[in-house]
């Protein structure tokens, strides 16, 4: 006979029983219908930032890209080959079909002559080879790789290189960087091709600045992102000058008037973002081969304008025992000069970074004559250092006695022990006018002052050559920025620069995702870590899967024992 205390508990049964039911039936609808993913590994290497997803989400056109890290590679770049798969794996599902990717190996094809041209193809799109030394079966073998990508979208291709990393690093710490770097590369790729901004920079000229063929590099790489726009400062109305994103100012020469700062400084009361790329003293080389110079201070007539946004450029230039080499005429063998590629401590190498998203993981830059910087007090405005010297740095003050006999003399150490230099600084905030309580100068054609800004952001370096490319004396045609003619080497000039106007003008976050840190682990740890994510999902979900099967086993055995009475 069935008590009523037996109907309550058969009623209580059947309901957890229901409940349990109702829950699986609910999570199961859920994962059908709701996408989401879990990162449980400690530092988030799965994780796509929300820019590069909705980025991907509003692709119109399919994305294809082609990767030539196929093959049989050591550790570190199966590691390299494996992030940049997984990658691809995360934004083939937030892109929504609009993404493929293949995987080729370049050494595959048989025929040598096919071979030497594809290898010749990836050379020109700018995937330069890298020779790869391995031991096999206890022998030394060399190969050939192509650590980059091809991103098409739309009848359009981006070159993606994605070895990167500073190469003072270890083989292992630069491979490292180059995969906390894959998520940004190959996203930047896609948006450069994709989604090229609206936003137009002002290249400031006027003032004897950087002429079109010195700057050829800088501005045809920022037009694949932008609209660049040149013109003198002096004849731009105001009005003109506001429909600008941003202003360059690269190495001028003479000084500015007083209707042109206040040109500048009411475009950045405004909003507007620039950058100053400034030598602070006159120095060149021309003049240093023709029998020596004083460097002397320039007279731009900027220092009041960059004290009041939180800086001062000094007349000083900085001499760094890491540096740069320049070929020097050592002696004749009969009427012939016999050179050597000699250091020149006027050019130091900076290597020395801030972990600023501009500067992270970032390759040394080759810079020539440059000053140090010093900070001032100015309200409310953030002053980042993102480039410094060496440690072994000395500080040379106006005026600077330049002959090659410098080159030649034997390095006291004593006298390098200035430390490391700041020679870029990053200003965000709400700057203040240079011309707060003070009429508008003549000659310009909007005299209502701005005293106090909106947020914005400048970046100033006190080298005007940073972004100066050399150009072929034979051709005419212009190098690459950041490339070293005389050793054939490349520095990451044009990465820096360009990283710099991007976290200017990018609003939403895109560089950011160059801060992405990953740790360094040896691979079997890396393959640990992975299985314990694996069980960590497991006991996530597993409390779910036995809470039903209780449930049900509990029900079936309550029934059998009220069958019984």
């Amino acid at each position: 006979m069935v008590t009523e205390q037996n109907k309550s508990k058969r009623g209580r049964d059947i309901l957890t029983f229901l409940a349990s039911v109702a829950g699986i039936i609910l999570l199961n609808v859920l994962a059908a219908n709701y996408f989401f993913r879990l990162d449980l590994t400690e530092d988030k290497r799965y994780t796509i930032a929300p820019v590069t997803k909705q980025m991907l989400g509003n692709l119109q056109q399919e994305v294809v890209v082609d990767v030539y890290l196929e093959g049989d590679f050591p550790a570190g770049f199966k590691r390299l080959q494996q992030s940049v798969r997984e990658t691809l794996d995360e934004f083939r599902i937030y892109a929504g079909g609009n993404l493929r990717y293949n995987f080729i190996d370049p050494t595959e094809i048989t025929d040598e002559q096919q071979r030497n041209e594809f290898y010749t193809s990836l050379a020109q799109k700018g995937i330069m080879p890298t020779n790869l030394r391995a031991t096999e079966d206890g022998k030394q073998v060399e190969r050939l790789v192509f650590p980059g990508a091809v991103v098409r979208y739309n009848g359009k291709e981006a070159a993606v290189n994605l070895l990167k990393g500073n190469l003072a690093a270890s083989s292992d710490e630069r491979l490292n960087q180059s995969v906390e770097g894959v998520e940004y590369e190959l996203a930047s790729a896609i948006r450069k091709l994709a989604f090229q901004g609206g936003k137009i920079i002002g290249y400031i000229e006027g003032h004897g600045e950087l002429e079109q063929l010195q700057v050829a590099d800088l501005v045809g790489s920022l037009g694949e992102y932008y609209r660049v726009a040149r013109g003198e400062l002096a004849q731009l109305p105001m009005a003109s000058l506001e429909k600008l994103d941003l202003i360059i100012v690269a190495k001028p020469v003479r000084a500015f008037s007083e209707a042109d700062k206040y040109k500048i400084d009411q475009f950045i009361m405004k909003g507007g973002k620039a950058v100053f790329f400034v030598d602070p003293m006159n120095a060149n080389m021309d003049s240093v081969g023709a029998g020596g110079m004083f460097a002397l201070p320039y007279n731009l007539n900027l220092d009041d304008l960059l004290f009041r946004y939180g800086l001062r450029l000094n007349p000083n230039l900085i001499m760094d025992l890491n540096s740069g080499f320049i070929p020097l005429v050592t002696g004749y063998m009969g009427d012939k000069p016999q050179t050597e590629m000699v250091n020149w401590r006027f050019y130091p190498l900076l290597n020395n970074f801030s972990e600023h998203p501009i500067t992270r993981n970032l390759d040394a830059v080759y810079s020539r004559f440059v000053s140090t910087i010093d900070t001032v007090k100015a309200e409310g405005i953030r002053k980042t250092p993102l480039v410094y010297t060496s440690t072994y740095s000395r500080i040379m003050e106006a005026p600077v006695p330049l002959t090659l006999e410098e080159a030649r003399m034997e390095v006291n150490p004593q006298q390098y022990q200035a430390g490391k230099q700041p020679v870029g600084y990053l200003l965000e905030g709400k700057f203040t006018s240079l011309f707060r309580n003070r009429r508008a100068p003549e000659g310009v054609d909007d005299a209502q002052v701005q005293e106090q800004g909106v947020e914005t952001k400048i970046a100033v370096f006190s080298d005007g050559d940073l972004v100066r490319n050399d150009v072929n004396p034979r051709t005419g045609q212009a190098y690459e920025l950041g490339f070293d003619r005389f050793n054939n080497v490349t520095f990451a000039n044009k990465e820096l620069a360009l990283n710099t106007i991007h976290y200017l003008l990018d609003a939403e976050g895109l560089i950011n995702v160059r801060s992405k840190e990953i740790a360094l682990r040896p691979l079997d740890k890396v393959r640990v870590r992975e299985e314990k994510t694996y069980w960590q999902l497991l006991n996530l979900v597993a409390p779910i899967v036995l809470l039903g099967v209780f449930g049900v086993a509990r029900y079936y055995l309550r029934k059998r024992k009220y069958e019984r009475f």
